[in-house]
């Protein structure tokens, strides 16, 4: 059940628009910041809340990357693996973390201290490889500075 202050929220974004079903980005947004992730029961909260079907709320929270459908670690990791990071050294940042973490895309370590998770473009070409914790966004990313980064979230 979603919480009053979930519903406040979602009613407040709900009226800066034409039709309530708009919000239902930003209504993922709200519980999953609260919660963590958006479980079965969110999604058909937010479907009633919005008066849409538990499907329509479903197909959006799964088409985009950054709305978790399953439980994520405290911390998110999103590695870049658009073209530009691919040729600056994608690759050894991700075995590097693999290597660090003892997990890969789509897991969460043993602590739940970090989820690492493939994501298309975080925007920073020119300074690839980049990496995004928590929306902090570390460019020009090397294998020797990963221990520091990562040292930064407890």
């Amino acid at each position: 059940m979603l919480s009053n202050e979930e519903i406040q929220d979602i009613d407040h974004e709900a009226a800066k628009l034409p039709y309530k079903q708009a919000a239902v980005i930003e209504a993922l947004k709200i519980v999953q910041q609260r919660r963590g992730w958006i479980n079965d029961e969110s999604v058909r909260d937010i479907a009633e809340c919005l008066e849409m079907s538990p499907a329509e709320v479903d197909s959006v929270a799964t088409f985009y990357n950054l709305i978790f459908r399953k439980p994520v670690g405290r911390h998110v990791i999103l590695l870049c693996d658009s073209i530009s990071c691919y040729v600056m050294g994608y690759k050894n940042i991700y075995e590097a973390l693999q290597q660090k973490l003892k997990i890969k895309f789509g897991e969460t370590t043993a602590d739940h201290r970090f989820t690492l998770l493939p994501n298309a473009c975080l925007g920073c070409c020119d300074h690839a490889p980049a990496l995004m914790i928590n929306g902090n966004l570390y460019k020009d990313i090397s294998i020797e500075a990963l221990d520091s980064i990562l040292s930064e979230y407890n």
